[in-house]
């Protein structure tokens, strides 16, 4: 037996019960500070708001989180008052969380940590570990297989995930060399390490989904951030001469990624430089979003 359960919250407009009301408080909460650099990415909207309206998001956040939290917890108790522990995995996942003020914005369509980092907790009655915590590098393709690996199914080939079963048992945190994010509504993919991350973006138009800067479009954007040294990724260092390897090999992975898992990528032009080729995988063969078609359908493809 397969059960999914979803929650809205926390997602804006942020609702939870009345009693819930003040349990986190505005002057409470901490702003982070960002970066210079962030200030060319900041969509408009957020920019007039002051210090006491950003904190109020926040503290509306984590309240929010809180009265999911409890319903995440009356689903667990009737796991295990139903006696179901012994025979039940249960994976706890989420949407991308927002940035609360990190980078100075408070949507989540980047590629920055606070926001392409995303909870993943099991728990398994057949998994003996005493591991709490894992580093490993997993993404969310692999959730179908570790769960085929963990009913002892076979493995099922046209599946681009890979079972991190192994490391559950196991407690070893070799899994991935690189995660791969997209996001093609703002034109952008990400490949990142346990050492470095790379985002790409062609830059075409302002962001997207109302969430303009008012910039105008950036053009194509090559953004490495050194995640040891650097782990706020408040300096980009694409251009520094000694990173010129790394950013090569992160580009290519994109590229990889893209050619081993894209639908269209057979039909991608040899003759494009590697640029002009993450620039071909990051347009959609599409109408993309307009303002005026968020309450229809959001991608309308189209045949070439």
């Amino acid at each position: 037996m397969f059960l999914w359960t979803a929650f809205f919250q926390p997602h804006h407009p942020y609702y939870y019960p009345v009693e819930y009301a003040d349990k986190y408080r505005t002057e409470d909460m901490v702003l982070p500070v960002g970066s210079p650099e962030d200030e060319r990415w900041i969509p408009a909207k957020f920019r007039g708001l002051s210090d006491q309206e950003r904190k109020g998001i926040i503290a509306a956040y984590y309240t929010s989180t809180e009265y999911m939290d409890k319903n995440v917890g009356i689903i667990l108790d009737a796991v295990r008052d139903n006696n179901l522990e012994e025979n039940t995995m249960i994976l706890y996942i989420s949407d991308n969380g927002y940035l609360l003020n990190d980078h100075r914005r408070f949507e989540k369509h980047t590629m920055w940590d606070e926001a392409v980092r995303q909870p993943l907790i099991v728990k398994s009655p057949d998994i003996q570990s005493n591991v709490s915590k894992a580093f490993a590098l997993v993404e969310y393709i692999d959730i179908f297989p570790t769960i085929i690996d963990w009913l002892g199914l076979a493995e099922v080939p046209f599946v681009q995930g890979k079972s991190f079963f192994p490391i559950l048992k196991d407690s070893s945190d070799e899994h991935k060399s690189y995660v791969f994010s997209e996001y093609l509504e703002d034109n952008m993919a990400m490949v990142a390490s346990n050492d470095w991350k790379y985002i790409f973006t062609t830059g075409s138009r302002d962001l997207g989904i109302g969430y303009q800067t008012g910039f105008g479009p950036s053009g194509i954007v090559h953004r490495l951030y050194d995640l040891k040294g650097d782990p706020s990724e408040s300096n980009d260092v694409s251009k520094n001469p000694e990173n010129e390897k790394i950013l090569s090999e992160l580009q290519n992975e994109m590229l990889k990624r893209f050619m081993e898992t894209h639908p269209d990528a057979a039909d991608c032009p040899e003759n494009l430089t590697l640029e002009g080729k993450l620039v071909w995988f990051c347009e959609p063969r599409d109408i993309g979003v307009d303002q005026s078609l968020i309450d229809k359908p959001v991608r309308v493809f189209l045949k070439d």
